[in-house]
């Protein structure tokens, strides 16, 4: 859920119909302070539009240019671009992002809109945090404008590159946010679907409905294109699997592990099973689509569509937390003629079916600067920050990658459920650790008497009692080790009875669970053992999750020692 410890300014945009074309209301809907909760009206000024359009002209790939207002001019088309000196630094490129970073700021803070967003950084810059700022444009037309690029000035940071803003879209109209499960790993669903450009379309333009209709025996029999497909969803868990590890070695234990399920041009019912059965937090599609009136439409295979009202129905009952689309149209809404359709875009309508998070595209995008993304994004997700940050780490890489006067930085556009804190994966020092599927009878008093001795104060003793010890790193183990490379439910010591001829034996075992396993001394070296059972013997050391870990002692022992509590350790 929203979390209120940290500082959010939410703000709306609508039309202001009544007073005319042009009229606009900004306020606020969330705000850290009482005194934030303003209202401000405003015209969209015609120059506004001009340098949208100029920018449309360099930067986007759309044939039809986008113009987010009615303006009593009829021949805003036919008006020349505006010019920028190419001597100045940063280029004609450069400027014009620039300038119409710094216009859409000024337009969208002026007035108490400007005074409410400096009272609420000053309130997050005084808890030591980030603010986190949210954006509903209720006008369509207003959607496909890049937000993200607003700056105060030259010489400022935009407002989605800002280390003391968590920039994202959202939209109030919404269902209620569902209890999200806690996960300690990134478990995604790799959908790679329909990638063909008609040829009388340009890349990244949605099919016609009429294109399905035309290719009735596009099949995955041909088998060159199959194996582009697999190359493609092969690079992809390639990318993603870098972006888990540091100069090519596994990353540190505080990092959460990744595991990527390919599934190459599914039917819609095949990817509705995959998601029932998968357990996944994290749907990432790449592949053709269209927008459209329901989130538009996902070009699974050929005559296999999903619109995005059905997929949301899919994602938010399995509990998936963040959809990611590698497509041009994840982010844009639709269009009938010259109206935009309210509320149409794929990101939209997910979120408002209660889907937490959703990442789109705002335009076509180059797929090296797309893997480029996501391996920094997925990288910043392994080290558990939220997706909002994550988002701005993986947008700086690519203004550093391809430069501030080129639009690759500009195209992810994330949009948040309002109820949603950011969180895709529980903390170090969050979970619970579940309970043990053996169960032992512990009325019994015949096991031998054993404890974990720290070596360092050999006085700190924890007994195993009735034959059972659960390690980790949660409070609710019996020995609690607070390292940051010990699991929740890291391993267990357990006693089992052993009848033969001789009579009952008694061995002790360690029974590991974790992620990064438990070292044992033996034979003057650290042996790992993980997700294996061994026997234990008196006298051996251990160390849990890294060998930087602290040396516990397991002794074995005829009597009794006065046990210490765990939280001691």
């Amino acid at each position: 859920m929203y979390n209120k410890a940290t500082p959010c300014l939410s703000l709306a945009i609508a039309r202001l119909n009544q007073a005319g074309p042009d009229n606009f209301a900004i306020w606020v809907i969330r705000s850290p302070l009482p005194g934030g909760y303003v209202h401000y009206d405003c015209i969209w000024p015609e120059s506004l539009t001009r340098q949208w359009l100029t920018w449309q002209e360099m930067f986007s790939l759309q044939y039809e240019p986008h113009i987010p207002s009615f303006h009593r001019s009829a021949d805003l088309l036919n008006q020349p671009a505006l010019t920028f000196s190419t001597t100045e630094e940063g280029g004609y490129g450069g400027q014009l992002m620039q300038q119409l970073g710094i216009s859409l700021w000024q337009w969208m803070f002026d007035g108490p809109i400007r005074q409410s967003l400096a009272q609420s950084r000053g309130v997050a810059f005084g808890k030591n945090q980030s603010l986190r700022v949210r954006l509903e444009i209720r006008d369509p037309n207003l959607v496909p404008l890049p937000w993200e690029i607003m700056q105060p000035e030259i010489g400022t940071q935009a407002i989605s590159l800002s280390p003391q803003i968590l920039f994202s879209r959202t939209t109030a109209n919404v269902e209620p946010l569902q209890p999200q499960a806690n996960r300690d790993s990134l478990h995604i669903l790799l959908v790679v679907g329909e990638d063909i450009n008609p040829p009388t379309l340009a890349p990244g333009i949605g099919l016609s409905s009429s294109y399905l209709s035309t290719q009735p025996d596009q099949t995955l029999s041909n088998t060159s294109y199959s194996l582009e497909l697999q190359e493609e969803a092969s690079a992809l868990i390639q990318v993603i699997a870098q972006s888990n590890q540091v100069n090519g070695v596994n990353p540190p234990p505080s990092c959460a592990s990744v595991k990527v399920d390919p599934l190459i041009q599914p039917t819609a019912i095949q990817l509705t099973e995959a998601l029932d059965g998968g357990n996944y937090n994290v749907l990432f599609y790449a592949g053709h689509g269209m927008p459209g009136p329901d989130g538009g439409l996902l070009f699974l295979r050929s005559n296999a569509v999903m619109n995005g009202t059905e997929l949301a129905q899919v994602l938010v009952r399995n509990r998936v937390t963040l959809a990611l689309f590698n497509a041009c149209w994840g982010a844009q809404p639709a269009q009938e003629g010259q109206r935009t359709i309210e509320r149409s875009s794929l990101a939209e309508v997910l979120i408002h079916h209660g889907v937490p998070a959703v990442l789109g595209m705002r335009d076509a995008i180059a797929d090296q600067e797309a893997l480029s993304f996501i391996q920094a994004f997925t990288k910043a997700l392994t080290q558990r920050m939220p997706i909002d940050q994550a988002v701005r780490i993986a947008r700086q890489q690519l203004l550093t990658v391809y430069k501030f006067n080129q639009p690759a930085w500009t195209l992810p556009i994330l949009y948040m459920h309002p109820e949603f804190d950011g969180k895709l994966l529980i903390k170090i020092d969050e979970g619970i650790t579940e309970l043990p599927v053996t169960q032992l009878d512990v009325s019994r008093e015949t096991f031998p008497v054993a404890y974990l001795r720290l070596l360092s104060k050999k006085e700190r003793i924890s007994q195993i009692y009735g034959g059972l010890m659960r390690v980790g790193r949660h409070q609710e183990n019996d020995l609690v080790i607070k390292e940051r490379w010990v699991s929740q439910r890291h391993g267990e010591i357990i006693c089992r009875e052993q009848t033969s001829n001789a009579g009952n034996q008694y061995t002790y075992y360690l029974r590991d669970f974790s992620r990064f396993g438990t070292f044992i001394y033996d034979a003057n070296n650290w042996q790992r053992v993980h997700h294996q059972e061994i026997p234990l013997t008196s006298g051996v050391r251990l160390k849990f999750g890294s060998l930087d870990g602290q040396i516990f002692e397991f002794i074995i022992e005829n009597f009794n020692y006065s046990p210490v509590s765990p939280e001691d350790d």
